[in-house]
């Protein structure tokens, strides 16, 4: 998951984590570098400490103990048997250089060989000559251990150099390693603390800073264009969030004015587009009904013997035109009116069994889950639901050679579901978003009311209506009705 996915609570929580482990991490490398600077600076203090007693005691040897002329020469005589005496008591191991650089006395005894040089590089003694305090310091490791070497001049009484005094120092750091691995542990015992603090911590925090945002968030997936929605009401917000609940209630408030103008606008288009539909169905008998009255008008002879039998058929057909608009008339008055609910306790199974005894086709089965279903339901509008259903499975079954249609009707806890099936033609897909559209129809005759008449009544139950469609297999009309 990329970390732009990831939700703003769940990105402050990582976030803090990561500071806390980076603090923990900058904080372990400070210490470890000032532990190795600290045990640098100590190691360079104590050589120069060690130097300077070195070159006392070689000082106050040439200047009182020393029978030797203070010459290069007799570097080796002068320092014999000293030099070893020195070395013992500073720990250290000592060499004595001429001033060409070829050593000519060591403190070094034993069959190791000494790591000191023999004969001192150019490099060495040109730095030692050019050097302000005629001092060189060098560093290196050898067997796992850091040496320091230190060059400097020897001088007789009138400060005349006469060899190079070199002390090679073995640094010991075991110690400040040993407390240095401690402080490590027990600071990483401490972190480990700080983690788990960091972590509820931070948990705490990004619920507390994400609390008002996810109440916020609750509320805009609720926010429905048709619906009456609530404003937030945040206490104690931090000025951010104070000012997005005040743009969403604003938002609200428009979309509450925006809704109003919709529905009024909505509801004139619908009366427009049904005052249309009215006109052109009441239209459609007036028509024959005008021809039929001119024939008889222009054919009309009352001596005709014939003339009963003409008065009878032209009887008939302006009959049959007003039975058609009296038919018309009703299904608009129908549609249009909302429906008023009387409920009463039913026996669903029983209602619709009834419905379905109205219907004689021999194809229409019925198969109850239960014995008895009980809701609270208007009978009539039960009756009108399944009737409007039924009626339409009969028509898509027209150009069906073996034609069929199941009824099912079963409940849950708080729900009563009817569903009608048929092998019918079933509903394109262009067609499947126009099922529920006032006059929307796929027959030659009938005017597209019944369907939405049956969602308006079922919405109106706070209940829904829904269908699945192939085109050839067939259609199931699914209807979900409240008990209560």
């Amino acid at each position: 998951m990329k970390i732009k996915q990831l939700s703003l609570r769940i990105r402050i929580f990582l976030s803090m984590i990561f500071l806390v482990l980076l603090a923990s991490v900058l904080i372990a490398a400070v210490t470890i570098y000032q532990y190795k600077e600290q045990t640098n600076e100590y190691n360079k203090g104590r050589l120069a400490r060690k130097e300077t007693s070195v070159k006392s005691a070689i000082n106050y040897w040439l200047n009182s103990g020393n029978t030797f002329p203070l010459e290069t020469k007799y570097l080796q005589y002068i320092f014999k048997d000293k030099i070893y005496e020195i070395a013992n008591i500073e720990n250290l191991e000592i060499n004595i250089y001429a001033l060409d650089g070829k050593l000519a006395k060591s403190s070094h005894a034993g069959f190791v060989k000494s790591d000191a040089p023999s004969v001192l590089s150019d490099t060495v003694l040109n730095f030692i000559e050019s050097a302000y305090n005629h001092h060189l310091v060098n560093t290196k490791i050898v067997k796992n251990s850091s040496l320091q070497s230190s060059y400097t001049y020897l001088t007789d009484t009138k400060f005349k150099p006469i060899g190079i005094l070199n002390l090679q120092y073995v640094q010991d750091n075991s110690v400040q390693n040993k407390d240095l691995e401690e402080f490590l542990m027990r600071l990483a015992l401490v972190y480990v603390l700080m983690f788990g603090l960091a972590i509820l911590l931070a948990y705490f925090i990004s619920s507390y800073i994400t609390r008002n945002l996810k109440a916020i968030t609750l509320k805009i997936k609720h926010t429905r264009l048709n619906k009456q929605n609530e404003k937030i009401i945040l206490k104690n917000s931090s000025s951010e969030i104070f000012t997005l609940v005040n743009a969403y209630n604003a938002m609200v408030d428009e979309l509450e004015e925006s809704a109003v103008k919709l529905a009024q606008g909505e509801r004139e288009q619908a009366w427009r587009e049904m005052a249309k539909q009215v006109a052109h169905e009441i239209k459609n008998p007036l028509t024959p009904m005008r021809l039929t009255i001119q024939s008889f008008q222009r054919k009309f002879n009352p001596e005709d013997p014939e003339i009963h039998n003409k008065i009878n058929e032209f009887s008939k057909t302006l009959i049959q035109q007003i039975d058609t608009m009296s038919s018309i008339a009703s299904a608009f008055s129908d549609f249009a009116k909302m429906p008023t609910q009387n409920r009463e306790e039913l026996n669903v199974v029983e209602v619709v069994k009834h419905v379905l005894d109205i219907f004689i086709e021999d194809y229409i089965a019925y198969f109850p889950k239960k014995k008895i279903i009980q809701a609270e339901l208007d009978k009539t509008q039960l009756i009108r639901i399944v009737t409007n259903l039924v009626k339409n499975a009969t028509q898509a079954l027209a150009e069906v050679e073996i034609k069929k249609i199941e009824i099912t009707v079963d409940e849950t806890e708080k729900e009563v579901i009817i569903k009608v099936a048929d092998n019918g033609q079933g509903i394109s897909e262009e067609d499947k978003a126009k099922v529920f559209e006032p006059k929307f129809t796929t027959k030659s005759s009938g005017m597209g009311l019944g369907l939405p008449m049956v969602k308006n009544i079922v919405e109106t139950y706070g209940g829904s209506i829904s269908f699945s469609s192939q085109l050839n297999k067939g259609t199931v009309f699914k209807i979900i009705l409240p008990k209560k």
